[in-house]
């Protein structure tokens, strides 16, 4: 029997011709697919000679994509045995999950959802098979003639347009190469249904088990675009056993619990007024003054850092962001121009007006503030921070509370070094930004690197690659993991992104840093050099926490509303036993803010469980207590957040263990 020779997992096999991913590694149950020089293929594909071949598991990433997609057509394959007349959209993978979109007559209820869960069960119990097969767009076409969205799909790839790009999620249906169905095959070889799909997918319905779960349903437009029909999307979610299911939906149920939308409103912090406009919020007391804490404490540690602070206007002519390229990159982010100076007299215009722009990028204005005269190396490097309000058009439905907002204020600045001193800046912004983010609590990081799209850049490549080298060296040398962002890069230059984790695991994307040859060029800026020459500056973007109000959020969620008591915006709550206790107690309170504490006394007609129920649920750090023998001795006594209480404290030593929490940033 002629042979092939494989390499697997470095090492050089022979193997019979025919020999499948099946036959490789068939007795590991938890390989589900197989990679072939880089490309993803079925466990039962048979292996070319000479190829690269890896075993894919079904908890890595790849492998969670294919039962959650191998789901989602068990979804579908429910959805038609119930309702014949559904048809059907697209159904990919996404993360922790899956969705499919269906035509139907009328949105799906929850108890449809649940009945659609145990049809899925059934069809995941009976074992049925996962066949490719190859198609031509005739023989598509006829067998998916009742799908009008799938033959949609299959006339733009037959047209030449890229149907992948043409609606969210398609490329898992069509694309480059080859059009393709997967058969549903029960054990007798009845093909039980079939779907247009590119795949890989599982050897068999019975490995997706009992770990998923269909979560919730959805109007959703057909390709993203309100022109179009408008479908239901049911939303499903596919773990690789039982426990990981639960796992994930005991996660959801504590991110709900920190929903900082749902917080602030509990804890009066922030709201969304209706009357100001989608995206744009209000910090109320308590919310504007754990922001002022925020702001307070990373401009001592920008000026400790050889920080200038610099202030701009929210709105500009046009002319500079024409000079900047974000009318011609970024318009689509920018709210529409407002149209002013305008000199008439009658119906003759004297003097023509011009248009100015709300900002949505400080980094213009600071080019301005850097070229308003001249400069020497010895300024270099010149380190431009702002607290700038800016305005985005997010569209409507991407506007989610604080963490994507329209309004909003970047911690921005803009360095400007020579080529020179690059490298050793980087370094050092990079070791200031991790550090400045874990004094507020966050220390369990990632980066990320964003590179060039070429359609959507300016400037050579030559210059793109050098930034994009640097960058990279930078971050490997920090230590941490370093995750490339293919594409990803702002029209400008490279960046690296710092990707944090909090209390819960998920991962949010704060600090970026940039680095940029083009804007000074555009800008004309210079400085003299030690020889007298005039050289370019590079420029580095950075922005600490993204937004204020994006990371007031992150911190929100990361805490659960429990700030540190650095942060606390009441840091102490005094209750007194009794209102006789109220002098003694509201003499504490005095002190305490006279040594810079935020305390307050509660003096409401409430009884005093009432009251504690109050501190607690409005999560102040330190709740102290006063009554008879407290007073007798000179004392209070502490209830703190986790129900704890240190009783007979002696009031001078109670004040320095609270001042003393908060100068240190304790986590508690």
């Amino acid at each position: 029997m002629p042979e092939i020779s494989l390499l697997i997992d470095g090492t050089q096999r022979s193997f019979p011709a025919g020999t499948t991913g099946t036959d490789v590694f068939g007795q590991d149950r938890a390989i589900v697919a197989v990679r072939v020089d880089g490309q993803l293929r079925d466990l039962v594909a048979e292996l070319p000679n000479g190829g690269e071949v890896e075993g894919v598991r079904i908890d890595s990433p790849d492998g969670l994509n294919i039962l959650r997609h191998s789901a989602a057509h068990v979804l579908a394959q429910a959805v038609q045995q119930v309702n014949p007349d559904a048809r059907l959209g697209i159904g990919p993978p996404i993360t922790d999950g899956f969705y499919y979109d269906f035509d139907v007559a009328e949105p799906f209820t929850p108890d449809q959802l649940k009945a659609l869960e145990k049809a899925m069960q059934r069809i995941v119990k009976e074992g049925q098979t996962f066949r490719r097969r190859v198609v031509s767009d005739e023989e598509a076409r006829a067998e998916l003639a009742a799908e009008p969205y799938k033959l949609e799909l299959i006339g733009l790839k037959g047209s030449g347009g890229d149907a992948a790009e043409a609606a969210e999620g398609a490329s898992v249906e069509v694309g480059a190469g080859e059009l393709t169905i997967y058969d549903n095959v029960r054990r007798s070889g009845e093909v039980a249904w079939k779907d247009l799909c590119r795949g890989p997918h599982l050897p068999s319905t019975r490995l997706i088990g009992n770990g998923f779960s269909l979560m919730r349903s959805a109007a959703a437009y057909w390709r993203g675009s309100e022109k179009n029909p408008q479908l239901q999307r049911i939303y499903g979610t596919a773990w690789p056993t039982k426990e990981e299911l639960v796992a994930y939906k005991d996660r959801l149920a504590e991110a709900e619990r920190r929903d900082h939308r749902k917080l602030g409103a509990e804890l009066d912090l922030f709201s969304f007024p209706e009357e100001i406009g989608s995206g744009l919020p209000v910090f109320h007391p308590k919310g504007a003054m754990i922001r002022m804490e925020m702001e307070d404490y990373s401009r001592r540690r920008h000026v400790q850092a050889g920080y200038s602070f610099v202030t701009t206007p929210h709105i500009t002519k046009s002319k500079l962001f024409e000079t900047s390229k974000h009318l011609e990159w970024y318009a689509e982010g920018m709210y529409p121009p407002m149209h002013v100076d305008e000199v008439r007299e009658g119906e003759e215009i004297i003097k023509p007006g011009q248009d100015y722009y709300l900002k949505p990028m400080n980094c213009p204005m600071h080019n301005l503030v850097y070229s308003s005269r001249g400069r020497s190396y010895r300024e270099l490097p010149l380190r431009l921070f702002e607290f700038g309000h800016v305005y985005r058009y997010e569209k409507s439905g991407v506007v989610h509370g604080l963490t994507r907002a329209r309004g909003f204020t970047q911690d921005d600045a803009h360095i400007y070094c020579s080529h020179e001193q690059m490298r050793d800046e980087l370094g050092s912004l990079l070791t200031f930004v991790l550090d400045l983010l874990k004094d507020y609590g966050l220390d369990d990081f990632y980066l990320e690197l964003s590179t060039r799209d070429p359609e959507k850049s300016v400037g050579d490549e030559a210059t793109w690659e050098e930034a994009t080298r640097t960058l990279a060296e930078v971050a490997t040398a920090s230590g941490l993991d370093l995750v490339p962002d293919p594409g990803g890069a702002a029209f400008y230059g490279p960046k690296i992104s710092v990707q944090a984790k909090d209390a819960i695991g998920r991962t949010w994307q704060l600090s970026t840093i940039q680095l940029d040859f083009f804007e000074p060029e555009l800008f004309d800026l210079e400085y003299t050099a030690a020889d007298g020459s005039r050289q370019r500056p590079v420029m580095i973007h950075r922005a600490l926490f993204g937004s204020i109000e994006r990371f007031f959020g992150v911190l929100l969620e990361h805490y659960a509303g429990a700030f540190p008591p650095w942060l606390a915006p009441v840091q102490v709550q005094a209750v007194p036993v009794a209102e006789v206790f109220e002098d003694y107690l509201g003499d504490v309170v005095a002190r305490l803010r006279a040594a810079g504490v935020r305390a307050e006394l509660d003096t409401s007609d409430d009884r005093f469980n009432k009251k504690i129920r109050t501190a607690t649920k409005q999560k102040v750090p330190f709740v102290l207590i006063a009554g008879g023998e407290d007073a007798e001795a000179g004392a209070v006594s502490f209830r703190y957040r986790d129900g704890s209480q240190r009783n007979g404290v002696p009031v001078q030593e109670a004040i320095s263990l609270i001042t003393d929490a908060i100068t240190t940033r304790v986590q508690v």
